[in-house]
């Protein structure tokens, strides 16, 4: 069995919970907060992972399991993005920061940029996570830096080379700070991941723990903080109302930096097309964003569409992410946008 965390916690699944870091599997189908608040009542909270050995403790528990199993870890929209060395057991300090000038710059703020490399200097740079670089592993073992040069991963793909054949992506500013690090970066001119990133995942029992183990597919973190993907199928006014209770609204695309966000999102869609905020007005016989933004910018699959009743706009999932125009009742993914 796999353990996995899912966004919503809306969704009914198995879950794990844990007490005095024993784990005991529940064999009961709950929403995530229902298993929160199951664990809290019996036990003590949903399971927390700090390490890849409870890692490998939850992967043997689960065994046997064909169900995916709730753990303790939640993102929300109210919560900010948050610093933390991928290496268990080291802190990030405000105080103990090596940023570059200017940096961190959120990608001029376009909510794009939650990992770290650092230049030749072994200054710190917010760069995106899905950007493929050389990177530095730490070997906990032998106290040696090593270093990968040869190889250009993206940060998450780095992490998990970094965890399978040594420690884990250099954490720290101590560990940086080895001169066996400045010596081979002192001859590079290229950037280097580092285990520095920021999210908005927090564990159930308030604790700070900055483990993370996603799946390979999952976008992490993510790319676009101002839109998430749901990969549940719904109705197009389901999607509208889902997005609206929980995030803020069906996403609205403007300009083509827009189209490019939201493509890059689609493609781990599970439907061959999701819905978007645009919806044909049969009276008026014309396209709206349900944001009341005007469709100025368009992206169509065959120039000048016309709709129907009840039918709104989606995006291919592949191809070239064109729009098209869909029944209402069809059940696609969909795309939200925050506040």
């Amino acid at each position: 069995c796999h353990c996995s965390v899912y966004f919503s916690p809306f969704k009914t699944c198995c879950f794990i919970d844990c007490q005095l870091y024993q784990f005991h599997y529940i064999n009961k189908n709950k929403t995530w907060t229902e298993a929160q608040q199951y664990c809290r009542e019996k036990h003590t909270d949903l399971a927390t992972v700090t390490n890849m050995k409870d890692m490998k403790r939850l992967n043997n528990i689960s065994a046997g399991y064909q169900s995916e199993a709730w753990i303790g870890l939640i993102s929300k929209p109210a919560f900010t993005r948050t610093w933390f060395w991928s290496l268990p057991g080291v802190e990030f300090s405000e105080s103990e920061t090596n940023w570059n000038p200017g940096e961190p710059n959120d990608g001029g703020n376009q909510g794009s940029e939650n990992c770290v490399i650092v230049n030749k200097n072994l200054s710190w740079i917010d760069n995106s996570c899905q950007t493929p670089n050389h990177f530095i592993c730490y070997n906990g073992e032998i106290n040696l830096f090593m270093n990968y040069f040869y190889m250009c991963f993206t940060w998450q793909e780095a992490q998990s080379y970094c965890r399978e054949n040594h420690t884990d992506l250099i954490s720290g500013t101590k560990q940086l700070q080895d001169g066996a690090v400045k010596n081979v970066m002192d001859s590079r001119s290229d950037y280097s991941h580092i285990g520095l990133f920021r999210d908005t995942w927090r564990w159930s029992d308030i604790s700070s723990f900055s483990f993370r183990h996603w799946n390979n597919d999952f976008n992490y973190p993510e790319s676009n903080n101002k839109v998430i993907l749901i990969k549940e199928n719904k109705t197009w006014e389901d999607a509208l109302t889902y997005c609206r209770d929980h995030y803020h609204d069906l996403v609205t695309i403007t300009n083509m930096d827009d189209q490019r966000w939201i493509q890059e999102k689609v493609k781990n869609a599970s439907t061959p097309f999701v819905w978007i905020g645009l919806h044909y007005i049969w009276s008026l016989r014309f396209w709206v964003w349900v944001s009341d933004e005007e469709v100025s910018y368009e992206n169509w699959a065959s120039p000048g569409q016309m709709g129907d009743c009840d039918v709104s706009g989606a995006m291919e999932t592949g191809g070239g992410h064109k729009w098209f125009k869909r029944n209402d009742s069809d059940l696609f993914n969909f795309i939200c946008s925050k506040k």
